[in-house]
């Protein structure tokens, strides 16, 4: 999967990097490399899935798709 980044450089120093298309998932790092190593790891976060938060049905069914 791709995704398109924002990078810009913080006025404190180092970077600040968002993913437009995953609302909230945002962060830094002190050089470039590391504000990208670090949403990579977001992005990661961001798209877990964590089975306590989805209440299924004896209906529900569950399907995987690609992106």
């Amino acid at each position: 999967m791709k995704l398109r980044v924002v990078l810009e450089p913080s006025e404190e120093g180092g970077y600040t990097v968002s993913v437009p298309s995953l609302p909230g998932c945002i962060s830094e790092g002190d050089t470039k490399e590391e504000a990208l190593k670090n949403i990579r790891e977001a992005i990661d976060l961001y798209l877990e899935t964590v089975e306590d938060d989805y209440v299924f049905t004896d209906r529900s069914e569950q399907i995987e798709i690609a992106v």
